[in-house]
């Protein structure tokens, strides 16, 4: 059974990103599936810290984006919207430059809270960082 109430586009979610921090930081949409969807970042001195590895707030803003878009195709934007509740990350290996690549999974789909798995991967295929966001979901004001 299909979770994504909308039918959503990388196209479409590359150009909501335009004059936002996802732009400013390179955050660039590669793939959706029903229930994934995939954006690349580079590492970079956008995405730096002062030591020259990709900053954890950097891969917490990809989890987040991820997460909150993910969350966002699952429900009627007419009627609700969500907002993050909570998120964590774990770091797990250290990246210096290049390209990373972030994967969002559902954990818990309910009526008024999700629950979302992201996981940053290098070109390499290593595990960078492994995050989990709480979304709630909210229902607009007529």
């Amino acid at each position: 059974m299909p979770i994504f109430k909308a039918d959503i586009t990388v196209e479409a979610l590359n150009k909501m990103s335009v004059n936002s921090m996802l732009e400013h930081l390179g955050i660039v949409f590669t793939k959706v599936s029903d229930g994934t969807i995939e954006a690349q970042m580079p590492v970079d001195h956008r995405t730096h810290q002062p030591m020259g590895l990709l900053h954890g707030g950097a891969s917490v803003a990809l989890a987040e984006t991820l997460g909150s878009v993910a969350a966002m195709c699952c429900i009627d934007s007419s009627t609700q919207f969500c907002v993050g509740l909570d998120i964590n990350a774990n770091h797990i290996k250290s990246v210096r430059h290049g390209l990373v690549t972030g994967k969002v999974s559902p954990i818990h789909i309910g009526k008024k809270t999700h629950v979302w798995e992201i996981k940053i991967f290098t070109e390499q295929e290593e595990l960078v960082c492994v995050s989990r966001i709480t979304m709630a979901i909210l229902d607009k004001k007529s």
